[in-house]
């Protein structure tokens, strides 16, 4: 079996989202955190806007990654791995597996200031903060003002 599957399954995203995202719980600014951190009803929208892929091991979904073409780049939407499965590696073949398959020349991701963990995992594979965030935000990820005082973007060119 194949370690990286499209998933299709709303249910299992819904699971893997949520699961991962306990991570930020005390991380981010408390007005941003709800539980789910992401409804059905907008993993469903989310469906509709991009593909997830996924790692899969012994038939146990463990992470997800999200990727939405838009314009002239591909944002990286949503990468979650299981809390039960963090820092075995997912995450980093997840983001290989999208930098090889897009054809646009740049990735942006988004994510919140205070994650720590994720700037770091993201700077470990290439990407860079870049000054013009509020506007990337705007533009791109269409996000309530508050999220986008709290969060920063970052870049990397793969093409």
């Amino acid at each position: 079996m194949r370690e990286i599957i499209e998933v299709v399954d709303e249910e299992q995203i819904f699971m893997v989202v949520n699961n991962g995202a306990m991570r930020y719980q005390g991380a981010i600014p408390d007005d941003r955190w709800h539980e789910p951190y992401m409804p059905r009803d907008e993993v469903r929208r989310e469906m509709k806007r991009m593909r997830f892929y996924g790692y899969a091991k012994d038939g146990e979904l463990l992470g997800v990654i999200g990727n939405e073409p838009v314009e002239d780049t591909t944002l990286i939407r949503h990468l979650y791995v299981l809390t039960s499965a963090q820092r075995r590696g997912i995450g980093t073949k997840l983001l290989h597996y999208v930098e090889e398959m897009v054809s646009t020349e740049y990735l942006l991701v988004g994510t919140w200031q205070t994650a720590s963990w994720a700037l770091k995992f993201y700077k470990k594979h290439g990407f860079e903060l870049v000054a013009n965030k509020d506007e990337l935000l705007r533009k791109y990820w269409g996000v309530p003002e508050r999220q986008i005082e709290t969060s920063c973007v970052l870049r990397k060119k793969i093409r």
